[in-house]
C-alpha cells in the first residue's frame, strides 16, 4: 500500500502540506488552550420573533439567509395522494456502486489501475451485480480499465453487468462504445443536465433545445448498439431534483419509446439529487410522481442517485425506495464530490437491522473499510455508522453497564431457545446491531474502557507521554494491558502503561541495518522499491502497510509513527519513536514485522 513520503508529521490519508485534524503540529497552540484572538462570531442580538413561546429566547441573526430561495419555490411537484409514507422496505433495491466513476472523479488523486482493480474485486466479493466502472471517453485510464475488463477472460462474472458513463456527444458516445466492445452485458449511461439554472447558465439552451440534444444522443446510441446483444441504456437527467417534473417525464417517456424498452430489455431512468436542496420528503414526492406517471412502467428500472449536501442522502434514498425506486447508485462509505454520494454501506446495514436481507456481504466490515481507505486514500471517520472504530464503544459507565447486562440477557435468551447466540433475536441496549455480524468483537472494544480507569488507556498515554494511538491500536494494546494486569487485578499507572507499550512496540523492532534512498530501501541485506521510503521498506520485508500515521510528541523533538501491517497471514501493529520522522516510520514497520514473526529485538534476520 503506498504511503506518503515522511516529511512532516501527518496522517496517511492527509494530502501533502496539510495537518491532520487529530494531530497537533509542533509549536501549535493546544486545542484546550485559551485562544489568543477574539472570535469574529457575533451572537444573534435581534428581537425575539413575535409569537415565540416564552421558553424559546432565540433571536434574529445576521447571516444573510434572505439570499436563498426555499425549496418549495424552486421545485413544484404536481399534487398527488402520497403513498410512500405508508410503505415499508421489504426487499433490497439493486445496488450500483459508482466509486470507480463518480467517486473516483471526486478524489484529489484518482485511483491507479491497481487500486481500481482492487476496488472492483471488493465489489465482486461483496456481491454487487451491477457496477459502474468508469467514464471511458473522459480519460485514458478509464478507457484502458474498461478494455481490460472486456478483454481479460473471466474478468467479469457471468451474472455481473458493467455500467459506463457518457455525455450527450456523438464523439464521446463512439469512444464509449469502443471501450465496451466485447463485454457481454453492459449498460451505457447517458447524462445531460436538465435543470433550469443549468440549461440557462451552463448549456445556454432552452427546454426544447436540450430535449433535442438528448434525443439526438439517444438516437446515436441506438444506432451504435444495433446488432449487439446484451447492451442496455440508462439516462440521467442530471440535477433531476431541480428540474420541472413534467419536463423530466416528457424526456424520459420519449427515450423509453425511442429505445423500445421492454420487460426483458428495460431502460434505466436514473433520477439524481445531484445537489441536495430540500428535505427528503420532497425528493420522495418527486420520485413517486415519476414512478406513477412513467409510461411502459414494467419496462423501466427506476433508479436514484442521491448526494449528501444537506447531510440527508441516506434518508433521501430510503424514502425514494418507499416511493417506487428500484435501484440505488452510491459509494461505499459515501465518497463523492462536495459532501459525497449516498453511503451504500449504511443503506445496506440499515436494511439488515430491520430484518431485511441487504443481499451484500458486510460480515468483515473492517476488511471492507481498509480496502476502501486504501483505494480512496481517505479515512473512514471513527463515528461513521456501523464501520467507524468508535461506534461499538461505550465510554459512559452507565452505557457499559446496560450493554453488559443486555449481552448477558441475550446469552440467556439464546440458551433458552437452544440456539447459538449468533442466531438468537438481537435486542441489546445501545447496540442496534450485533458487532459480530460485522466481524467485530464487542468485548475487545469495551475492555479498553473498563480496564482503563477514569481517563482510559489512551487518555493516560496521551496526557502522560504524548502518544496518540490510532483506535485499532488502542484495542490491540488493551489486550496487552489485560494480560499484564489480570493476575493482580489492580489499577495500572500511566508510567506502567508506557513501560508496557515501550516493551511491546517501541522495543520490538529488530536492530537490522537499513538504508533508504528515495524510493529504494535495503533492510538487513534485502532490497525493495516503492512509491515512498516506507513503501520501499515494506517491499524489502515482504509486508503490506494497511495504515500509517505519525505525530509530534508535545513540543519536543521526537515523533512517533504507527503502522498496521499485514505480515504473512497476520495483521500486526508496530510503533517507532525518534527525532527523525523517517526513522520513526521505519522502526514502526520493523516493530510490526518483529512482533508478527517473533523476532527477538537483538536477533538478526
Amino acid at each position: 500500500m503506498p504511503v506518503p513520503t515522511p516529511r512532516t508529521p501527518t496522517s496517511h490519508a492527509t494530502p501533502p502540506h496539510t495537518t491532520p485534524s487529530h494531530a497537533t503540529p509542533r509549536h501549535a497552540t493546544p486545542s484546550h488552550a485559551t485562544p489568543r484572538h477574539t472570535t469574529t462570531l457575533r451572537a444573534p442580538a435581534g428581537p425575539v420573533p413575535a409569537g415565540a413561546p416564552a421558553w424559546n429566547p432565540q433571536r434574529g441573526g445576521t447571516m444573510p439567509s434572505h439570499r436563498y430561495r426555499p425549496a418549495h419555490e424552486r421545485v413544484h411537484v404536481p399534487a398527488l395522494l402520497r403513498r410512500w409514507p405508508g410503505q415499508r422496505i421489504e426487499r433490497a433495491p439493486l445496488w450500483v456502486p459508482v466509486d470507480l466513476r463518480d467517486g473516483n472523479q471526486a478524489l484529489a488523486e484518482p485511483m491507479d489501475p491497481a487500486r481500481k482493480q482492487r476496488m472492483f474485486d471488493l465489489f465482486l466479493a461483496m456481491g454487487f451485480k451491477e457496477i459502474e466502472v468508469g467514464y471511458p471517453s473522459a480519460s485514458r485510464a478509464d478507457f484502458d480499465f474498461v478494455r481490460q475488463l472486456a478483454t481479460v477472460p473471466g474478468a467479469v462474472p457471468e451474472d455481473v453487468t458493467i455500467v459506463v458513463f457518457t455525455a450527450a456527444r456523438a464523439d464521446l458516445i463512439d469512444r464509449t462504445f469502443e471501450a465496451v466492445e466485447g463485454l457481454p452485458r453492459v449498460v451505457v449511461h447517458l447524462y445531460t443536465a436538465t435543470a433550469p439554472v443549468w440549461r440557462d447558465v451552463v448549456l445556454g439552451r432552452g427546454r426544447e433545445e436540450v430535449r433535442e440534444l438528448i434525443v439526438g444522443a439517444a438516437e446515436h446510441m441506438a444506432r451504435r448498439a444495433e446488432g449487439r446483444e446484451g447492451v442496455r441504456f440508462q439516462f440521467s437527467p442530471e440535477v433531476f431534483n431541480l428540474t420541472e417534473p413534467d419536463y423530466v417525464l416528457e424526456v424520459c417517456n420519449g427515450l423509453t419509446a425511442l429505445w423500445d424498452a421492454s420487460p426483458d430489455r428495460p431502460v434505466v431512468h436514473n433520477l439524481p439529487a445531484t445537489v441536495e436542496i430540500a428535505t427528503p420528503n420532497v425528493y420522495a414526492d418527486q420520485i413517486e410522481y415519476l414512478h406513477r406517471h412513467l409510461e411502459r412502467r414494467e419496462s423501466v428500472v427506476l433508479s436514484v442517485h442521491p448526494h449528501n449536501d444537506r447531510g440527508t442522502g441516506v434518508a433521501c434514498a430510503e424514502l425514494a425506495v418507499l416511493a417506487g425506486a428500484q435501484r440505488v447508485e452510491g459509494c461505499l462509505f459515501g465518497n463523492g464530490e462536495r459532501t459525497g454520494n449516498v453511503d451504500l454501506v449504511t443503506l445496506a446495514l440499515n436494511l439488515h437491522t430491520q430484518g431485511v436481507d441487504p443481499m451484500l456481504d458486510l460480515s468483515d466490515i473492517d476488511a471492507v473499510r481498509r480496502t476502501v481507505e486504501h483505494c480512496n486514500r481517505l479515512p473512514v471517520p471513527e463515528r461513521h455508522p456501523y464501520a467507524g472504530d468508535l461506534v461499538h464503544t461505550a465510554f459512559s459507565g452507565t452505557h457499559q453497564d446496560a450493554i453488559r447486562k443486555g449481552l448477558a440477557h441475550h446469552a440467556e435468551v439464546a440458551a433458552g431457545l437452544g440456539v447459538p447466540e449468533r442466531e438468537a433475536p438481537w435486542d441489546v441496549p445501545y447496540l442496534p446491531i450485533d458487532p459480530a455480524d460485522l466481524g467485530r468483537d464487542y468485548e475487545a472494544v469495551i475492555r479498553v474502557n473498563s480496564q482503563s480507569g477514569k481517563g482510559g488507556i489512551a487518555y493516560l498515554l496521551q496526557t502522560g507521554h504524548g502518544l496518540e494511538l490510532p483506535r485499532r491500536l488502542q484495542i490491540e494494546f488493551s489486550r496487552v494491558v489485560q494480560e499484564a494486569t489480570d493476575d493482580s487485578g489492580r489499577e495500572v499507572t500511566g508510567e506502567e502503561l508506557y513501560a508496557l507499550f515501550r516493551a511491546e512496540y517501541l522495543d520490538a523492532a529488530p536492530p537490522w541495518a537499513w538504508t533508504v534512498t528515495g524510493d529504494r530501501a535495503e533492510v538487513d541485506g534485502r532490497t525493495g522499491t516503492g512509491a515512498g521510503p516506507l513503501d520501499a521498506v515494506a517491499d524489502a520485508l515482504g509486508v503490506e502497510i494497511l495504515h500509517f500515521s505519525e505525530h509530534a510528541v508535545g513540543s519536543g523533538p521526537d515523533a512517533v509513527a504507527y503502522v498496521e501491517a499485514r505480515v504473512g497471514d497476520e495483521v500486526r501493529w508496530g510503533a517507532g519513536r525518534d527525532a527523525s520522522v523517517l526513522t520513526a516510520g521505519v522502526r514502526a514497520v520493523l516493530s510490526a514485522v518483529g512482533r508478527a514473526r517473533g523476532v527477538e529485538p537483538g536477533a538478526r534476520g
